[in-house]
């Protein structure tokens, strides 16, 4: 692209959204391009009480991806996470970077694990996903909702609001916070939101210089392992807010995917796994869902919305 032109990239004005914007207008500057970043406010972060209530799709995006269907922005950058599997017509992922860590960490003071917390401990999330999968296996636990950005969440955990909070691990590293981790959870025990750790770059899918421009950040083994994941979620029809989980990777030149989905109490699991060659990742995704599907994952996602 001419070297005078300027990539306007629209983001969010939260510390973790910001971090993730000028990462990514910093890999662009080593490749020589320049980069202006555009604040851009979301009903994500104006609205208040639980994500539950107030709906949770397409809350962080779609005022992001309105500026980037008219032109106001360039390119987006997202936590895969919050973009809905939903297509946008006009909008495409022009890249996806390397994954952070996908999993979910405790937080807590003193308390080394899931195990160790005590009984009725009270644990903060905004996710029923990880509250699902945490009554299953620690039915006792009081699961209290919380919300707010990362310094929020821990400024109520230190304030004594909780007995350990929740939160994604690829947050915590990149906001210099990695020593607030006190226990990486198992993904034998919790399976990572759809595209948890992994950044997607969303450019309109007519505009050639920029899909060149960012093409260089795309990261083949994360994008298989991302595309198997949110097939699966579109399959389901489950949406961000379901007690869905999954997670993909490339292991030995396979692609592996793990997915499941629970009831709002946690009292039932479903679980599903398969694997294929990493250029199948869409029907893989759609594969480990018919299992999901076949047991029943349907009926546990229409009452976790219903709760």
């Amino acid at each position: 692209m001419p070297e005078t032109s300027t990539l306007r990239l629209g983001t969010r004005g939260s510390p973790l959204a910001r971090w993730q914007a000028e990462w990514v207008a910093a890999r662009l500057a080593e490749h020589g391009i320049a980069v202006s970043l555009v604040h851009i406010s979301t009903q994500g972060d104006v609205k208040t009480g639980a994500l539950s209530e107030i709906g949770g799709q397409g809350l962080f995006t779609k005022e992001i991806q309105r500026a980037l269907l008219d032109r106001e922005i360039d390119l987006a950058v997202h936590s895969l996470k919050d973009l809905p599997t939903d297509p946008v017509a006009g909008l495409t992922l022009g890249a996806v970077p390397e994954r952070e860590s996908a999993g979910d960490v405790l937080v807590s003071h003193g308390i080394a694990s899931v195990d160790a917390l005590p009984r009725h401990a009270r644990i903060g999330t905004g996710s029923t996903r990880r509250r699902a999968q945490l009554l299953h296996v620690r039915p006792d636990l009081q699961m209290l909702d919380i919300r707010g950005n990362v310094d929020t969440r821990l400024r109520k955990l230190d304030d004594g609001d909780f007995d350990a909070i929740v939160l994604a691990e690829a947050g915590l590293k990149r906001l210099g916070l990695g020593d607030r981790i006190v226990h990486v959870i198992p993904q034998t025990m919790m399976l990572p939101a759809v595209g948890q750790g992994a950044l997607g770059i969303e450019i309109r899918d007519d505009d050639d210089v920029t899909r060149q421009a960012v093409a260089p950040l795309n990261h083949a083994a994360t994008r298989e392992a991302i595309v198997a994941e949110r097939a699966l979620l579109a399959t389901l029809r489950g949406g961000c807010m379901a007690p869905v989980g999954a997670w993909g990777r490339i292991e030995a030149d396979t692609l592996k995917l793990d997915g499941v989905v629970l009831s709002h109490d946690g009292a039932r699991r479903l679980f599903a796994t398969a694997q294929s060659e990493p250029d199948n990742s869409a029907a893989l995704g759609i594969a480990v869902a018919e299992q999901l599907l076949a047991q029943g994952a349907a009926e546990l996602i229409a009452d976790a919305r219903n709760s």
